[in-house]
């Protein structure tokens, strides 16, 4: 996926009902090495949002490089970045056919299309 610079990133997730407190919690605690491999990825501006209605994570990030496949592959390879994975993967459940992982050939989280935006003045 080819993703220009300053691209935003919009992605969805099903988050299981009996891991809504511990994914919080988990989350108000991200490692510090998970976070610093996202900044070396270029990611900034990075939240996850969650909707208990259909127990949707929903996560939006801007993209700032130039090279986001090898970027994302940089992430993929970084063992805290895996361990991570491990533990909140099992906390989720892709809406991607065919996922079964982060990480792996299929994307985990699926895209959502961008159909506004907005900048405003600075």
């Amino acid at each position: 996926m080819s993703v220009p610079p300053n691209k935003r990133i919009c992605q969805i997730i099903k988050l299981k009902p009996s891991a809504v407190a511990e994914y919080k919690a988990c989350h108000a605690a991200v490692w510090p090495g998970v976070l610093a491999t996202l900044e070396r990825a270029h990611i900034v501006d990075y939240s996850i949002n969650y909707y208990p209605p259909l127990d949707l994570l929903i996560a939006t990030m801007k993209y700032t490089g130039t090279d986001y496949e090898s970027d994302m592959a940089k992430v993929a390879e970084d063992p805290d970045t895996q361990r991570w994975w491990k533990m909140t993967d099992g906390m989720q459940e892709s809406l991607v056919e065919g996922a079964t992982g982060s990480g792996g050939e299929v994307p985990w989280w699926a895209s959502v299309e961008e159909v506004f935006r907005f900048e405003g003045k600075p």
